[in-house]
């Protein structure tokens, strides 16, 4: 089951999108933030807190997001609403991309499908609410919705290139090659003769060892 953001009062979100135009850029979008600078307490700040989380406004980490520093600018606020309309709800933009220009009955259908809940569950509806009310701040028109680089990041990290023959071949013999030791037993003749060890060595030299050993 797909879970789409949604809070319990969705009429705080245009309250905390409007004291976000008027705030100063938090270090971090927490709930300490939301409660003591946008007002909005209790439980409900909580489920803010995690809301803005879930449609781009702040990393997991907290921090504000490039889709928050451009809502806050009245010049791109349409674009960074929109984008994060797709950020949020993603799953229903998987069905259709002009999701926003649905009305609420396609919209609820579209949300039961893709979270697999009653069509009468109470989430149903708190979604519906919850997107429309982002949607309000949203311009799709400006062709600039789509999503910045950050969102595309976590699916990109998941891909793995592929390992060719050819690479494990390199690697082997570069980075983490294979080493092999071996160890020459040689009995050596009885003698003074200095000349007789050179050959000897010059022979082992030749015909048992590589230039690389060498």
């Amino acid at each position: 089951m797909t879970n789409l953001p949604y809070i319990a009062s969705p009429g705080n979100i245009q309250r905390a999108l409007d004291g976000i135009i008027q705030a100063p850029v938090p270090d971090r979008v927490s709930q300490d933030f939301v409660k003591s600078i946008l007002k909005i307490t209790g439980s409900s700040g909580d489920q803010v807190t995690s809301f803005l989380k879930k449609i781009g406004f702040a990393d997991p980490s907290g921090s504000a997001t490039d889709i928050y520093r451009k809502f806050r600018n009245s010049a791109s606020r349409g674009t960074a609403a929109a984008q994060a309309l797709k950020h949020g709800y993603a799953e229903l933009y998987k069905h259709s991309e002009y999701v926003h220009t649905m009305d609420d009955n396609e919209i609820e259908g579209l949300i039961v499908q893709v979270t697999g809940s009653a069509a009468n569950a109470r989430n149903v509806k708190l979604t519906l609410n919850c997107f429309k009310n982002l949607r309000v701040y949203a311009d799709f028109n400006s062709g600039e919705a789509k999503l910045p680089d950050f969102q595309d990041k976590k699916e990109n990290t998941d891909r793995q290139e592929p390992i060719s023959s050819k690479r494990i071949h390199r690697e082997a013999q570069g980075s983490f090659g294979l080493n092999l030791g071996y160890t020459i037993n040689i009995n050596l003749p009885t003698t003074t003769d200095q000349e007789v060890f050179n050959a000897i060595f010059k022979s082992i030299k030749q015909n048992l060892l590589t230039d690389d050993d060498a």
